[in-house]
Formats: structure tokens, sequence, C-alpha cells
């Protein structure tokens, strides 16, 4: 038998999952815009942004990280590389596969996504105490079901 509710308990639940899902929109489409800037969409922003320049990646790995197909991934590292942003290289490990190069220039705006995909300003209003506050009960909400990367860096 499943407990008893608390209708109010579940009304405000309810509006606080609202108003997580508006922020997340919010957040979502200022990091488009600014994007879009770099001349990425949000799928190639997101892939330079899984590659790391010091470590040539096999696009497999790649489709691992974003959790799509790799017929995805070569696309997206197709529109990369044609923006001179990534590299195919025979990957000295194993030369019947191709290694993800991230390119000098591809370094340079990886560290602009990297800024647009942490850009606080919707939380500018908060007081240092509040944002600690929001922090705390992000990561504990985020922890339940949050895939590993949620953690610490």
């Amino acid at each position: 038998m499943a407990p008893p509710t608390d209708p109010d308990r579940s009304a405000l639940a309810g509006d606080t999952v609202r108003r997580i899902m508006h922020i997340a929109a919010a957040l979502r489409h200022h990091q488009d815009v600014e994007v879009a800037g770099l001349g990425l969409t949000p799928a190639t922003a997101r892939a330079l942004d899984e590659l790391d320049p010091d470590r040539p990646l096999p696009a497999r790995d790649l489709a691992e990280r974003l959790r799509c197909d790799r017929s995805n991934v070569t696309a997206l590292v197709d529109k990369l590389e044609q923006a001179g942003l990534v590299e195919r290289r025979t990957d000295p490990a194993d030369r019947r596969q191709k290694a993800l190069v991230v390119t000098a220039d591809g370094r340079r705006v990886r560290e602009r996504v990297r800024l647009v995909m942490s850009d606080s300003r919707l939380l500018d209003g908060l007081r240092t105490e509040e944002l600690a506050t929001l922090r705390e009960l992000a990561w504990k909400v985020s922890d339940g079901g949050c895939p590993e990367r949620c953690g610490p860096d």
C-alpha cells in the first residue's frame, strides 16, 4: 500500500519541477545563442567539448561519451573537421582506426564553448549564501539519477 500523499507537498514539488525546467530552458536558450555565434550547433559544441585536446580519441569512444549512434558522430565530426576544429588522424595504437585530434583553432573554440556552457548570468541576482544553498540543493537532487560527470571536477 502506498503511503498517503500530502497535496500541498505534491503541488509544491510540481511547481518546483516546473521552475527547474524553466531555468534549464533559459540556460539552454542562452547557450544555443552563444554557441551559434561561434558557428556551431549545440550538438557540435557538445562533441567538441567532450574531446580532450591532449588525448586523441576514436570516434566510437566519442559516440559512447555522447551516448549516441556512431553514424551521428560521423556527421558531427565531419562538421567539426570542415570548420577546421578537428582532424582525423591514424591512431598510432591501432593503425586501422582514425583518432580525433583537436586542432589549435579547435582548442580556442573549445575554451569558448566551455565558457558558454558555464555561463552563470541567470544566477547574478543571488547572494553568495543563496548561491551556495542552491548549489547544495541541486547537488542533493541531482545525485540520485545524475550521470557520473555531475561530480566535482
